[in-house]
């Protein structure tokens, strides 16, 4: 399987239509699947990273959470993008992540699919940039660097060379600076005790 096989439901195709991956909008169904996903690509040091902190008790952004499925319906990717600010001037941004892909998939371009079309949403959603902690050999590709992140941090430890970000928006990022505050939905009560 390779990137040639994945489509888009509800949105624009990557491929045939006989397409063995289909990315899909996330339902209240994929979050076991997700996570169980989320375990076997990342372990179980995942939800101690600074990243985590950001999400935790938190809803993704609108729209902005998306699952590859297989032929069969299983999960076989995910990425979600969430609502931040931006240190203490209050400048909305997302923070995307995590990225995951079902270890035996490695390489199959689920990733890639899901990234383009994560920011694609973004970016017609009308968000106006995108930050994440990651290697930038590989999220380069999509127009990440840390370019335009030597102001921000993020809480807790983390590396700050693998600190990026995507502008959406010309000059979106222009004089950020600060720590990243999650400022998104909350969950409910009764969801976070689950």
């Amino acid at each position: 399987m390779d990137i040639a096989n994945i489509i888009v439901e509800g949105g624009w195709p990557l491929a045939s239509p006989s397409a063995d991956v289909v990315i899909v909008a996330e339902s209240a169904a994929d979050v076991a699947p997700r996570e169980a996903l989320l375990d076997a690509a990342m372990g179980p040091r995942r939800k101690k990273k600074s990243s985590e902190k950001l999400r935790r008790g938190r809803r993704p952004s609108e729209g902005l959470a998306f699952v590859a499925r297989d032929a069969s319906g299983a999960v076989t990717g995910t990425v979600r993008l969430w609502d931040v600010t931006l240190g203490e001037n209050g400048r909305a941004a997302l923070l995307l992540g995590p990225l995951a892909v079902d270890p035996s998939l490695k390489s199959a371009g689920i990733g890639s699919a899901l990234m383009r079309h994560a920011v694609c949403e973004a970016a017609r959603l009308g968000h106006a940039a995108i930050l994440l902690v990651g290697d930038e050999p590989y999220y380069g590709r999509f127009g990440f660097s840390a370019a335009r992140t030597g102001e921000l941090a993020m809480p807790g430890p983390y590396e700050r060379q693998r600190l990026l970000a995507l502008e959406l928006v010309d000059g979106a990022l222009d004089g950020a600076e600060g720590t990243l505050k999650a400022s998104g939905r909350k969950l409910k009560a009764r969801t976070l005790a689950a």
